[in-house]
């Protein structure tokens, strides 16, 4: 994930090309279910297409609602990965003014409205995390979960044992080695930290 961004929450921009308007509307999206949630709160019923695409990681998607093959969704999908934007939706809008485009028009002004506003958009860096269990004893539980901020850990959950508690963490890639020494520092050893699937 190096690199990559996502945007930092939902854009709009509005372009007119030769009397048609064009309407980008762009949401960070964690999977297939949300970019598709997100198509269907965008899309305006006196509107002419609402074209698509979305990227997730290698997985995508894209529709061109009608328009001719690869004049749409294909653009818009090239707008986002010429970007470097990731985990991302963009559907762009288009009511149509009378004047026909061709297809190379229709690419220009899809695409090119997506990338715009997608450049125009605030941007967050996209952080590769791992998910870890740690295994320790009261003691050290107390201590650990005061320190979780330092390694930007974030707790998904959380079981009481006899012996002990079993936490479940999630946290960026780059502090893994770091967090594993402290909570072997901490627990003297006895503690336990595995990756979760």
């Amino acid at each position: 994930m190096s690199g990559l961004v996502t945007l930092a929450g939902t854009a709009r921009l509005q372009q007119e090309v030769r009397r048609s308007r064009f309407l980008a509307q762009a949401s960070p999206v964690a999977d297939a279910e949300t970019a598709l949630a997100f198509l269907d709160h965008a899309r305006a019923d006196d509107a002419s297409h609402h074209c698509w695409a979305w990227r997730i990681g290698a997985a995508y998607r894209y529709n061109d609602d009608g328009e001719p093959g690869d004049s749409a969704g294909r653009p818009i999908l090239l707008a986002i990965d010429s970007q470097g934007v990731d985990r991302v939706m963009v559907v762009v809008t288009r009511w149509f003014g009378g004047i026909k485009l061709g297809v190379g028009g229709l690419a220009r002004a899809y695409g090119g409205c997506a990338a715009e506003c997608l450049r125009l958009a605030p941007k967050v860096a996209l952080v590769r995390t791992t998910r870890l269990r740690v295994h320790c004893d009261f003691a050290a539980a107390a201590h650990l979960h005061a320190r979780l901020r330092d390694f930007a850990a974030v707790r998904r959950a959380e079981v009481a044992f006899a012996a002990g508690v079993a936490l479940d963490l999630e946290l960026p890639a780059a502090q893994v080695d770091a967090f594993s020494r402290f909570v072997r520092d901490l627990t003297r050893g006895r503690g336990v930290v595995e990756a979760v699937p």
